[in-house]
C-alpha cells in the first residue's frame, strides 16, 4: 500500500414549465405558486453554509416532498431559479454561479442498509438559469459542511463513541490536544462513503469553527476538516477508467480529434492538454489564459463543451448532462517547484475560479496513474507523494491511498461554516 496527499418576474417564470424527468437525473423547475393567501408565506428550515469554496442551502429531508420528483417545487424558487435573462438569483438564495446554487439534502442512514453510514446526502445543482435539478454527481466542496452540520444536527446516532482525542491536526503546528469527531456519510449520488473527520468542543460536542488551517479561496483561517473519499473509483460508470485507456482519441463532431484522459474518481473528468486545444494556446500560461479569458472566448468554450460531451459518450454518460463530466484543461508546466499540476475546470459551462473539489480528487488520483495525460504532465516529479494541484485561485493538495493498484480512498482537506439557520422561503 502506498500513499500520496493533498430575477426575472413571476409572469417570466411561469413561461418556463415542462414536465419533470426521470429522478437521479435533471427535474426542470416548475412553474411558480399561484399568488393565493394560502401561497403567500411558504417556508421550509434550512441553513446556509459554506463548504470549500462553495455554499449553499442544507436542509432535511422531512422537509421536503416526499419524492425526489416533487423537490422541483420548492428548490429552484429557495435558490432564486430559473433567472433566464440576468443569471444572478437575487429572488432567492443562489449566487448566479454553479458554486454558489447547491442544495444539500440530508436523513439518518438506514440502519438496515449495512454499510455502517451515520448520514445520507443527497447533492442537487440548481441550474441558474433554467431552474433544472441536477443529481448526476457529488460536490466535494458542499461534502465538507455535512458532517458537522448532520452532527450538530443530532442526525447522527451514538455520538459519544464517534469521539476521540488527537494532537497536532489544527494546522498550528503545536501539537496540543482536541477532541475530533467521526461521521460516515453515504453520498446518494455515487453510492460512495465519505468520513468526514472535525474538531468538536463544548459539553455536549460541537462543530467547533475556529482555528488556524488556512484555505486557498476563503479569507481568514478556521479548523480544517478531512475528507476521505473511500473507494472513489467508478463514481458514476464503475471503472476508474471508464474505456480501459489511459488516453483516449476523442473525435468531435466537425471531424478534428484530441487527445483526452477520461478519468473517474469521486466524479467523472475528461482532462486535455491546453495546447492541444490549437496552435494558438501552444505558450498559454495562468497570467494570460484565465477564467475570465475562457468566459470571453465563444468559440473556445463551443469546443470546450463539444470535448467534453463526446468524452461523455465515450464513458457511456448522456452528454446532455452538464455537471458530469466536467473538463479539465491542464497547462503543459506546473510553474512553480511548489506546484505538480496547473489546471482550469469547467463547470456547468462556467470557467470555475478555483476547482470543483471532486474534479481535484480525480485529477490528484489520475496523475499517479501511469501513461494518463496528467502523469505525464506531472512529469518526473516523485509519483508517490502529495499532489499538489494549482488552479486559479491557489492550489489545493490531494492525498490517495493506493493498494494492488486500485485507489482505497481519496483525501484532502476543506474548511466550512454555517451562516445562518432558519427559514427558507420559496
Amino acid at each position: 500500500m502506498r500513499s500520496l496527499l493533498s430575477t426575472p418576474t413571476r409572469a417570466l417564470r411561469r413561461k418556463i414549465h415542462t414536465a419533470p424527468a426521470a429522478a437521479g437525473s435533471r427535474n426542470p423547475s416548475p412553474p411558480p405558486p399561484t399568488d393565493s393567501a394560502a401561497n403567500a408565506n411558504r417556508s421550509i428550515p434550512a441553513l446556509f453554509a459554506r463548504g470549500g469554496t462553495s455554499n449553499g442551502l442544507i436542509i432535511q429531508r422531512q422537509h421536503l416532498p416526499p419524492l425526489q420528483e416533487q423537490w422541483h417545487t420548492v428548490l429552484p424558487a429557495a435558490m432564486g431559479a430559473p433567472d433566464p435573462v440576468h443569471a444572478r438569483q437575487l429572488d432567492g438564495m443562489g449566487g448566479g454561479a454553479s458554486s454558489t446554487s447547491k442544495v444539500c439534502v440530508l436523513e439518518p442512514s438506514p440502519s438496515a442498509r449495512g454499510d455502517d453510514a451515520d448520514v445520507d446526502f443527497t447533492f442537487v445543482q440548481v441550474g441558474v438559469r433554467d431552474g433544472a435539478l441536477d443529481f448526476a454527481g457529488n460536490c466535494g466542496n458542499m461534502s465538507a459542511a455535512v458532517g458537522p452540520v448532520a452532527w450538530d444536527e443530532g442526525l447522527v446516532r451514538g455520538r459519544e463513541g464517534k469521539v476521540v482525542v488527537v494532537k497536532g491536526q489544527d494546522g498550528d503546528g503545536k501539537g496540543e490536544e482536541y477532541r475530533e469527531a467521526l461521521v460516515r456519510v453515504f453520498n446518494t449520488n455515487t453510492s460512495k462513503i465519505i468520513h468526514s473527520r472535525f474538531r468538536v468542543s463544548g459539553d455536549p460536542p460541537l462543530y467547533c469553527p475556529r482555528g488556524n488551517y488556512a484555505m486557498d479561496g476563503v479569507p481568514g483561517t478556521q479548523s480544517r476538516i478531512t475528507l476521505s473519499f473511500l473507494d472513489p473509483g467508478g463514481a458514476k460508470t464503475g471503472k476508474a477508467l471508464p474505456t480501459g485507456n489511459a488516453v483516449d482519441v476523442l473525435t468531435l463532431a466537425d471531424g478534428s480529434q484530441i487527445d483526452a484522459s477520461l478519468v473517474d474518481i469521486s466524479n467523472p473528468g475528461v482532462f486535455v492538454r491546453i495546447p492541444d486545444l490549437g496552435t494558438r494556446y501552444a505558450d498559454a500560461d495562468p497570467t494570460t489564459f484565465t477564467p475570465q479569458a475562457v468566459e470571453a472566448d465563444a468559440a473556445l468554450k463551443a469546443r470546450l463543451e463539444a470535448i467534453r460531451q463526446a468524452g461523455a459518450v465515450a464513458m457511456g454518460l448522456d452528454p446532455k448532462i452538464e455537471s458530469v463530466p466536467k473538463i479539465v484543461l491542464l497547462f503543459p508546466s506546473p510553474g512553480s517547484a511548489e506546484v505538480d499540476i496547473r489546471c482550469l475546470a469547467l463547470s456547468m459551462g462556467q470557467a470555475h475560479k478555483a476547482v470543483p473539489l471532486t474534479l481535484a480528487l480525480c485529477l490528484g488520483a489520475a496523475a499517479n496513474m501511469p501513461g494518463t495525460l496528467p502523469a505525464q504532465v506531472r512529469g518526473a516529479r516523485d509519483g508517490d507523494g502529495p499532489v499538489v494541484i494549482g488552479h486559479p485561485s491557489g492550489t489545493v493538495e490531494i492525498g490517495a491511498t493506493f493498494k494492488d493498484g486500485k485507489v482505497v480512498s481519496a483525501d484532502l482537506l476543506r474548511t466550512a461554516r454555517v451562516l445562518m439557520k432558519g427559514q427558507v422561503y420559496y
